[in-house]
């Protein structure tokens, strides 16, 4: 059984109320992976939004058939899978186990039914998702950024 202080863990849900929490415990599953286990590709039909308990997640992007960019590490309290909060959403990216991993999940349209049933949990739950999604992007802009000024062809551009 998951209780709220379990969900108090996960960053994300900091900012529920301890009935929402309750609410939102009703529907999470707690699944476990093993090392290498892959939890979805890229395209795959984004049903679950997952909540790391303990171990590591990459996500990894892939750019060919002999190359993959790791573009994040998910570590305990943090989320992803954010393409499950969207309407009929496919996973961007692909989600990998680097470690034995347990993670808090739960599905799409049990999370959307408990929204309709307390907008106010809606609201803040994609509240902050959007300032999640907002740092990773900044971050992610700044690393493109650096990329783009330390490559070779750009530096006579930046040059005075």
């Amino acid at each position: 059984m998951i209780t709220k202080e379990d969900l108090k863990q996960i960053v994300m849900l900091t900012y529920l109320t301890d009935p929402m929490l309750d609410n939102l415990a009703q529907i999470i599953d707690i699944l476990k992976f093993d090392r290498d286990e892959i939890l979805f590709r890229e395209n795959d039909p984004a049903e679950r939004f997952y909540m790391m308990r303990s171990g590591n997640v990459l996500l990894e992007q892939r750019i060919s058939d002999k190359v993959t960019a790791c573009i994040g590490s998910i570590k305990p309290g943090y989320s992803f899978g954010w393409s499950a909060m969207s309407e009929d959403g496919l996973y961007t990216v692909d989600a990998v186990c680097v470690e034995p991993s347990e993670i808090y999940s739960f599905k799409r349209d049990r999370i959307q039914k408990l929204f309709g049933q307390d907008p106010e949990m809606g609201l803040r739950m994609y509240q902050r998702l959007l300032v999640i999604i907002k740092k990773r992007l900044d971050y992610r802009t700044g690393q493109f950024r650096q990329a783009i000024q330390n490559h070779p062809d750009m530096q006579n551009l930046f040059s005075t």
